[in-house]
């Protein structure tokens, strides 16, 4: 706020923000309303304006809205695209101001103290921001006064604007519960015979402490400008991207690169300030002649030093077609994890990160996704005690345990022939005759009955570790219920 100026907020309320979002892109003329579950009953989250001159209100169970207007249209709400578009409209409303925050889950706040002559004053203002709005579909009601809680209650209750320095006397005649305070405390002041702001202020404060409770009458202080109200906005989200423009164009790899690890370092400092790492990058190269080339880059896992990145651009870089030159470069980390900190002692070895740095080479060849790595399952089941995960979005896990050693190898079973519950002791197998030397066993493993598997409906298997005669140690196992041998798979 600038010294020695009269402060002035603004307030913007969207009373059909939901609904209006809604009917942006399919407008309809006729009674609309969204739809939220609570207490297992569809209830009446916002509605348009025909649903409201049909007396229908937000609350209202469905069925009884249809009861009363059959015709009515209605559609599930997005609570959480509501807050992204408030979010937008915020962004929007900093043409007007640089301090725009947000006023629950419905309305902005902005304080436009010395910027309303840009627009030729308050009412131009005010008339600019409600043209713009309604011409992109969406309802709402402006309020201008001295302090956030006037703006607040002109918006909801009486749209217009306060005199500079005379809150109360645009106020007087508002109700009581435009100084956002609980409807239960509204309702109690209403018994008592207080129904106005006006008859408020003219009411002994010690009984209004002594029954409310201080938040009643600093509510009416903040809104007469007897107490100070902040407005806090939001802090913009940091932005991962830098660029230069070049006076003279280029075209080798080495300047290119060069100017990327100059790009990179000031791209990497900006993400060690936020404790972020990038996951995926994109440098643009502009030509001179107006067209543009990218490199996109997908890291295995989120990295901010510019010297391991580096490298990871050679090969795209190098496939570049410059053309006549290049004439700016812009790099991007178009996704962005965090990366806190870490903490290094004298004891602990540094990880140099070179597996994630190969991972990333190969990946740029083959994709990301097509690299992977084993992490155990908890499943006693011999096929199921591991996944297969990309190794670019896992970590290597060491929870590997086993009640008895299993193989290294795992194929379907494969079945031999044999009798009896032990291991025969000569069979053959994939076309080469084996003698059993030693048999470590049985392991009796049990299936997983509730869950469905075509491999397991011979039932209970007992497993032997079988050593045999010609140099091979393989894992046969005996299924009782259906006599037979099957080999499963074969140690290292």
């Amino acid at each position: 706020m600038f010294d020695g100026m009269q402060r002035r907020v603004a307030c913007m309320w969207f009373p059909r923000l939901a609904s209006d979002r809604a009917l942006r892109l399919r407008p309809l003329d006729g009674p609309f309303a969204l739809t939220i579950r609570e207490s297992n009953t569809n209830r009446i989250h916002c509605l348009n304006h025909a649903a409201e001159r049909e007396g229908l209100h937000a609350g209202m169970p469905l069925a009884d809205a249809r009861s009363f207007c059959p015709e009515v249209l209605s559609a599930e709400a997005d609570p959480e695209g509501d807050t992204r578009f408030l979010h937008a409209l915020r962004r929007w409303a900093t043409r007007y101001c640089p301090w725009v925050g947000l006023e629950g889950k419905d309305g902005l706040v902005l304080d436009v103290t010395g910027s309303t002559h840009l627009w030729g004053g308050e009412a131009g203002m005010l008339t600019d921001m409600r043209q713009r709005l309604l011409r992109t579909g969406l309802s709402v009601r402006l309020g201008i006064g001295d302090t956030r809680g006037a703006a607040w209650a002109l918006a909801r209750h009486s749209e217009g604007r306060a005199a500079p320095g005379a809150p109360l006397a645009a106020l007087t005649f508002l109700p009581a519960s435009s100084l956002r305070i609980p409807a239960e405390t509204a309702m109690a002041l209403q018994q008592l015979g207080l129904h106005t702001i006006g008859d408020l202020a003219k009411a002994p404060r010690a009984p209004l402490t002594r029954r409310f409770g201080p938040e009643l009458l600093l509510r009416l202080d903040q809104a007469l400008g007897q107490q100070p109200e902040q407005i806090t906005p939001l802090e913009e989200p940091p932005h991962y991207g830098v660029r230069i423009s070049l006076p003279d164009p280029i075209g080798l790899t080495a300047d290119v690169m060069a100017l990327t690890e100059r790009l990179l370092r000031r791209l990497c400092e900006t993400l060690k300030t936020h404790e972020t790492g990038a996951r995926s990058l994109c440098l643009t190269l502009r030509r001179v002649d107006g067209g543009s080339q990218q490199v996109e880059l997908r890291l295995a896992a989120a990295m901010r030093d510019p010297s391991r990145i580096l490298p990871l651009f050679e090969r795209g870089v190098g496939e570049v077609d410059a053309g006549f030159g290049i004439d700016q470069m812009r790099i991007e980390a178009t996704q962005v994890e965090p990366l806190p900190v870490q903490q290094l002692s004298h004891s602990a070895a540094v990880q140099t990160g070179q597996i994630e740095d190969l991972i990333t080479r190969v990946g740029t060849r083959i994709g990301l996704e097509n690299i992977q790595r084993f992490v155990p399952a908890d499943s006693h089941i011999p096929e199921r005690a591991f996944h297969s995960v990309p190794a670019a979005w896992s970590s290597p896990e060491s929870g590997w345990s086993a009640p008895r050693p299993r193989p290294l190898r795992l194929f379907p079973p494969e079945p031999i022939a044999g009798s009896g519950t032990e291991p025969p002791r000569s069979f053959r197998w994939r076309r080469i005759a084996m003698e059993t030397d030693r048999a470590i066993g049985p392991e009796r493993i049990a299936p997983e009955w509730w869950l469905e598997d075509e491999a397991w409906r011979s039932g209970l298997r007992d497993y032997w570790h079988v050593q045999t005669r010609q140099g091979r140690r393989l894992w046969l196992f005996h299924t009782p219920q259906n006599p037979g041998w099957f080999v499963h798979g074969e140690f290292a």
